[in-house]
């Protein structure tokens, strides 16, 4: 799921600075809030509109105390329902049939279908209205970060089988983009993603979304499809 979660942070950019915050009225998780559904909405319409997508992110990892056990620098493409990941000496490609997950220092790769059922959060349907069918919403409030007003949305799993029990989705309510998310697990942990630059329109090609082996020498490949 953690690998799953880390390529939904595509637009938007901010670093997290002194913060105000602006309580607003929220509604109950049992049921979805009619103002985040209109948020959501504007994003997954905006980015309908985009033929591509490049960004540079930073991913945070937190203890149950709150201290940073870890931080990485990656960059996410994305085309459609297909994706590319890099970070940390992984590769994550997605033709949005095939999936392929690269590990550098194994030097191995692992390929699987993709599942269109699967409840899974991916790039694509981060933007789509994937929160209607697998998690409830509310607005949770506004906060000003580094000169920016964000809106930021609390999204539970319906499925409480999850790790995952928590995500706050922040929205740059000028630009109408994801600007960060916050993940939060049952164990304690959290993961921050944070966008550090942002290229929409770029020119992807779609050799970039499948994994051709005779780059990697001496690759092991375990196919389980």
């Amino acid at each position: 799921m953690k690998r799953i979660l880390l390529l939904a942070m595509l637009t938007g950019g901010i670093v997290v600075n002194g913060m105000a915050q602006t309580k607003a009225p929220v509604g109950s998780l049992g049921k979805n809030d009619p103002k985040a559904k209109a948020i959501l909405d504007g994003v997954s319409k905006k980015f309908a509109q985009l033929k591509s997508v490049v960004a540079n992110f930073v991913l945070k990892v937190e203890g149950a105390n709150n201290s940073v056990t870890d931080s990485k620098k990656g960059t996410v493409y994305l085309k459609g329902a297909k994706y590319k990941v890099n970070l940390d000496g992984q590769e994550l490609i997605s033709d949005n049939k095939t999936s392929w997950t690269y590990t550098k220092d194994a030097n191995e790769v692992t390929i699987n279908n993709v599942d269109p059922n699967s409840s899974s959060l991916s790039p694509a349907k981060l933007f789509t209205n994937f929160y209607d069918k697998d998690y409830l919403y509310r607005l949770e409030g506004e906060t000003t970060e580094k000169g920016k007003v964000l809106q930021n949305i609390e999204m539970t799993p319906t499925d409480k089988s999850k790790n995952v029990f928590k995500v706050i989705v922040s929205i740059d309510k000028k630009a109408q983009n994801i600007a960060k998310m916050k993940v939060y697990e049952k164990n304690g942990n959290h993961y921050t993603y944070e966008i550090t630059n942002f290229t929409p329109n770029g020119n992807v090609t779609d050799a970039t979304f499948s994994f051709d082996p005779k780059k990697y020498p001496g690759v092991e490949v375990v196919d389980l499809r």
